[in-house]
């Protein structure tokens, strides 16, 4: 139930959505013939959608989360990496019968370089099929794997963690996977501003990491000035929005850290 009540929620808490959603109440309102208050929500929509899109607002609040935890170097000994998904788009590589990546294509890039660094570490690859209504059955951790496959890393190295739908059921599963033993030295790659809240759910799953983040979509200087284009800073806005919202339903529902430190508690 969790897992459909947060798809729906983060669908219309969207900041794109919901300025979209007040504009068809204003357009709806004007059929209706109620034309000051058609005028309200239409204003309303076009100032959010002038200050979301032009503002820095989106940066600032993914700058807070991608500057939580600095970017580290893996330590002399890894056990293993855990790659959470996100970075291959499974509904075009299955009708393009191609693997397609995402913007966050450099969790698998840095796990392959890493792990050439460290020929001994196991790759988990976590990541099941998180659509409300799967259109097909290939996972996120199957076509990783074949993607570091095809560019030399010994399978044998590869372990897949398939069942998870979303970060809380990344950390459980993987931890289940991985079994991770007393002085292990896990790695954690994911994007650097989806770490806090990954870290959180690592963490109440007891499974110890060290955070790795990837995959900077910002720069600290970004808050000083506007966004590229109105797209371009929805964009942002929505990915923080996703990310600050999930925190907090995890938190709540879950018992999670609200915003994880980078110490250990």
């Amino acid at each position: 139930m969790f897992f459909v009540l947060s798809k729906l929620f983060a669908a219309f808490t969207a900041p794109s959505n919901l300025i979209g959603l007040l504009a068809l109440i204003g357009l709806l309102l004007f059929v209706l013939r109620r034309r000051k208050a058609a005028g309200l929500f239409l204003a309303a929509a076009a100032v959010l959608l002038l200050a979301v899109g032009w503002l820095p607002i989106g940066s600032a609040a993914l700058i807070a989360l991608e500057e939580r935890f600095p970017p580290t170097r893996p330590p002399r000994d890894v056990t293993g990496l855990v790659v959470l998904g996100g970075e291959i788009d499974t509904d075009i590589s299955t009708d393009r019968r191609t693997i397609a990546l995402t913007d966050a294509g450099e969790r698998l890039t840095k796990a392959a370089e890493i792990s050439r660094a460290h020929p001994d570490a196991r790759i988990v690859l976590s990541g099941g099929i998180a659509d409300l209504v799967p259109a097909h059955e290939a996972t996120e951790a199957r076509l990783a794997r074949d993607l570091l496959v095809d560019i030399g890393i010994p399978e044998q190295r590869i372990d897949l963690e398939e069942r998870s739908r979303n970060t809380c059921e990344n950390a459980v599963q993987s931890k289940a996977v991985a079994n991770p033993q007393p002085g292990d030295s896990w790695l954690l790659i994911t994007s650097a501003f989806h770490m806090p809240r990954a870290v959180a759910c690592f963490r109440a799953a007891g499974f110890p990491i060290t955070p790795y983040p990837v995959d900077y979509l910002t720069r600290p200087s970004d808050v000083q000035r506007p966004a590229p284009s109105i797209a371009v800073g929805l964009y942002l806005a929505d990915l923080a929005a996703h990310e600050w919202i999930g925190l907090a339903a995890y938190h709540l529902a879950k018992g999670t850290e609200l915003f994880p430190s980078p110490t250990s508690p």
